[in-house]
């Protein structure tokens, strides 16, 4: 028997294809692994990731599309046992995952990977917290299924180049959440991968044109995530099975290209990705970040500028920083993606804060004015020095006849550039303020600095509510 037709296989030809031991050597690795087997470097970045990503959620539980979706989902489907970071219901584990990546995702506060190309944290916090809190996990075991998560997320994004139309929200994020609930249940190295593999197909197709047009549909991926992973756990323990290798498959062939197997154990237990992580403080999609630190120094440099007397603004970065070009972005999450509107606003406003997004900023004249004098353009060379590096730079013309020019290369808050702790804390403050006040926001950063010591998942999710 035989197949004439293209690149089409047949069933025996795909299954004697040869396979990577990668998935069994990951497996291992992640069964063997306990918190002393972490460098302490790992248990501090991991506490913080965990630390911004709850603070991230509490800020976009706020918002109004969240509060109301909070309610319709306790009224489709009842409340439970796992309280909801920033509200006051409780709602299964699962959902109350889901809405822990949607919240998290709303506002462009999570940390990402640039390695990786996305954003890991989001899509394994809410999910480990959940099952932690659930199964009475302590904080340790919290710290080692997060960093697990983590890892096998961004290691899929280092090992492939996913489709260009597609968000990286809601794809491999999905796994590093499975990972992690498995962990968290004690599996073994035979379940680990076979929950992997379950994982694996259950990514979205998600569309980069919803970040660009500010579709906020966007933001539910991570959230599907979350949820996913956690029933990636149950579906394997049901019985449900997954292809040998389905990681490969999928991101070779279906979400993504050029999967390279080695990837994904190259130095594993040596270099972690979560300690090469990125926190931030603009509240703005990543790549508009080196253009406005580009800004910030031009600012020190000129002193105060009245947004009326410039000219205009010219942007050189990498491509997918020029792909945010729109200077009239229509919803806050547009404005979030816009190049010309993050450099406008913050000119305007003194920073890249949420409120620098609201609609009432978005609708100011002169903000508006500015940002249609900003020019962006793609400068291959910037774009070459992708993913270690994501640089821009900018020209600030001013009416006077002045002009100021600077290049970031890397961008605050990188590992190569890293916000302190105490900076980091600072944003936990400042975005969750608004939601706890100030000294109970305080208590609560302290809360999970503390999981490796006497500070259970559990109790620190009830003290991440709404009272």
């Amino acid at each position: 028997m035989a197949i004439v037709t293209p690149g089409v296989k047949t069933a025996t030809e795909l299954a004697a294809e040869p396979r990577s031991p990668w998935l069994g050597d990951f497996a291992a690795f992640a069964a063997k692994l306990t918190f002393a087997d972490l460098p302490a470097e790992v248990v501090e970045r991991t506490k913080r990731v965990i630390a911004d990503s709850i603070g991230a959620i509490a800020a976009g539980m706020a918002e109004p599309e969240m509060r109301a979706l909070l309610d319709r989902l306790a009224r489709l489907e009842g409340t439970g046992p796992t309280p909801v970071i920033g509200a006051a219901l409780s709602l299964s584990p699962s959902n109350a995952a889901f809405m822990g990546g949607i919240a998290g995702t709303m506002l462009e506060l999570d940390e990402g990977n640039q390695y990786a190309r996305g954003h890991p944290g989001i899509h394994v916090v809410p999910a480990a917290l959940a099952t932690a809190a659930r199964l009475g996990r302590d904080g340790r075991d919290l710290i080692v299924a997060v960093a697990l998560g983590y890892e096998i997320g961004a290691r899929i994004g280092i090992a492939s180049k996913l489709v260009v139309t597609m968000h990286p929200h809601g794809t491999w994020g999905t796994v590093g959440a499975a990972l992690a609930v498995a962990k968290l249940h004690k599996a073994d190295a035979a379940d680990i991968a076979a929950t992997i593999n379950i994982a694996s197909s259950l990514g979205l197709t998600t569309s980069r044109k919803t970040m660009l047009e500010g579709a906020t549909i966007r933001n539910s991926y991570a959230g599907f995530s979350n949820k996913l992973g956690l029933w990636a756990w149950e579906m394997m323990s049901s019985g449900l099975t997954g292809e040998r290798d389905g990681v490969a498959t999928v991101y070779d062939t279906v979400a993504a290209t050029d999967f390279r197997p080695e990837a994904m154990t190259e130095d594993l237990g040596t270099r972690w990705e979560i300690a090469r992580n990125y926190f931030k403080r603009h509240a703005a999609c990543r790549y508009t970040h080196a253009a406005l630190d580009a800004l910030g120094e031009i600012l020190e440099a000129s002193g105060p500028v009245d947004p009326r007397d410039v000219l205009g603004i010219d942007v050189e970065t990498y491509v997918w920083a020029a792909q945010l070009d729109d200077p009239e972005p229509r919803s806050m999450l547009a404005a979030k993606f816009s190049l010309p509107f993050a450099l406008a606003t913050t000119l305007v406003n003194g920073a890249a804060t949420i409120a620098a997004f609201r609609d009432e900023a978005r609708g100011d004249r002169v903000t508006r004015a500015l940002a249609n004098r900003v020019t962006v353009t793609e400068d291959p060379a910037l774009t070459a020095m992708l993913p270690a590096a994501r640089p821009a730079r900018v020209t600030l013309r001013l009416a006077d006849g002045r002009s100021f020019t600077a290049l970031a290369t890397t961008n605050r808050g990188d590992t190569e550039n890293p916000y302190s702790a105490s900076d980091v804390e600072a944003k936990f403050v400042e975005i969750t303020g608004p939601v706890w006040g100030e000294a109970r926001a305080g208590s609560l950063w302290a809360a999970a600095m503390a999981l490796d010591g006497d500070m259970g998942p559990a109790r620190l999710l009830a003290l991440a509510v709404v009272d």
